[in-house]
């Protein structure tokens, strides 16, 4: 009994370090686990065929995936069937489809800071399946709608999304469900912070990325419609860390760090873009293979941003943001959810003080690592441009347009300047290799009018 008593003492004495844990609302569901994991698996069929995901094969597919199997096994609750995807899309956004699909965005991994700001959006988005956010408020909807006792029936029926599509119900890309209460948003913070935390990540990065960009206005103006902030969302951060015991904790990983450089060598799509290649199926194409793009007409219009100004076809169109990298493409000249015809006009920041020549050599050795198929022809060349020390390398790879079963080769020709901070500014001029000669005059027009700011 002494002993006993003995314990006792020592035990009431003892700091208390019992971690204080988010705790989340409950709500109604009426989907069965079963149910939301079919209907999560249908709408991700549908997402893919919609969207151009990059491949599972792709480095930086991989790396999402190998970071993301590693936070859900932190996360609490039910075990959902979690997958991962990229998709090609330059706006900076993700999100989660019941049952256990996230979707990150190219441009999130572009405009993250270190590998802690994405693990906080993994953990984000996987908080909202684990907190069944998506089919929650699709109950409460429905519960709306109809008594329970239909409800049940019609939810426990077959044909579920057709039953749910009758009732207005939808969870495909862009849905009313996939957007998240002010509510919803601070719980899946919360429970993100504590997934971060319990994987040894900053939980502090997952809510300055959401700072950073809402700083940036336009930028995030994507990512904080989905996701909006539900108020003193940092303070709220740091508060749930406050109740964790004190941790060695991640911020960044050599990984991320070349991941980010991978991710930073591709050219992901627009919004505008991908709305337009949507309803392709494989193997078709949006451009002609035998002359349905239209010639270029002789009279050049003039783009100008605040790092250049380039002369372009007037019936060709810009896509992009022009602040930054843009595409310049004729109609059609989309297809497959990539450029097949037409320039991509961005910059290059080289990993040190580098020369021109030596920084084309590693922004091709990007662009090769990005793109596995291509290949360079030749040997890069000394050129002016516009009286400009400059740089000019072609090189062949596949076009994203097939001919029945097969796809084109493609020619790309690479162009590149130095600006005196040491940054590359580069044009590539994409066609079809049986097209490029034809387009050559025009895309020499457009490099003559090409003048650095």
């Amino acid at each position: 009994m002494k002993v006993a008593a003995l314990l006792l003492a020592i035990a009431l004495a003892a700091p208390q370090t019992v971690e204080a844990r988010f705790k989340p609302s409950t709500s109604s569901d009426a989907f069965a686990r079963d149910q939301e994991i079919q209907i999560g698996q249908q709408v991700a069929a549908e997402t893919n065929k919609k969207l151009p995901l990059l491949p599972d094969s792709d480095p930086i597919t991989k790396y999402v995936q190998q970071l993301g199997a590693k936070l859900v096994v932190h996360a609490p609750g039910e075990k959902w069937p979690y997958t991962f995807h990229v998709i090609n899309q330059k706006e900076t956004n993700a999100f989660a489809i019941p049952g256990g699909p996230i979707c990150i965005n190219l441009g999130t991994i572009q405009a993250a800071d270190n590998e802690a700001q994405l693990a906080g959006v993994i953990s984000h988005e996987t908080s909202h399946i684990v907190l069944r956010h998506g089919t929650r408020a699709a109950t409460k909807q429905m519960e709306a709608q109809l008594p329970l006792q239909i409800l049940g029936a019609l939810i426990g029926g077959s044909g579920i999304l057709a039953q749910l599509t009758l009732m207005g119900i939808s969870f495909g890309v862009g849905s009313y469900f996939l957007h998240n209460s002010r509510q919803s948003e601070n719980e899946a913070d919360l429970m993100g912070t504590d997934i971060m935390y319990d994987t040894e990540y900053d939980p502090r990065q997952m809510a300055e990325f959401f700072r950073k960009l809402e700083a940036q206005g336009n930028a995030g103006i994507q990512f904080l419609s989905d996701h909006p902030n539900p108020g003193n969302r940092v303070q709220s951060v740091n508060n749930e860390v406050a109740t964790l015991p004190p941790k060695h904790l991640v911020e960044n990983t050599p990984e991320f760090k070349r991941v980010k450089q991978l991710a930073m060598a591709r050219h992901p799509l627009t919004a505008e873009q991908i709305e337009e290649g949507q309803g392709v199926a494989p193997g078709q194409s949006t451009v002609a293979i035998s002359g349905s793009i239209p010639a270029p007409n002789g009279d050049l219009q003039t783009l100008s941003n605040i790092a250049f100004e380039i002369g372009y076809p007037s019936n060709w169109k810009v896509y992009g943001d022009p602040s930054s990298s843009v595409t310049i493409a004729p109609d059609g000249g989309v297809a497959q959810n990539a450029v097949a015809y037409g320039v991509i006009i961005d910059d290059f920041q080289p990993e040190t003080n580098l020369s021109l020549d030596a920084a084309t050599h590693q922004l091709i050795t990007n662009l090769r690592q990005s793109n596995p198929g291509l290949r360079t022809v030749g040997s890069d060349e000394s050129i002016r441009v516009n009286g400009v020390p400059g740089r000019s390398q072609e090189m062949i790879g596949t076009s994203p347009i097939k001919q029945g079963n097969q796809a084109l080769q493609e020619r790309d020709w690479l162009v590149t300047t130095q600006r005196a901070d040491g940054i590359v500014i580069y044009l590539v001029f994409i066609a079809p290799e049986k097209d490029f000669s034809k387009l050559r005059p025009t895309f020499e027009q457009m490099l003559r009018s090409f003048k650095e700011k």
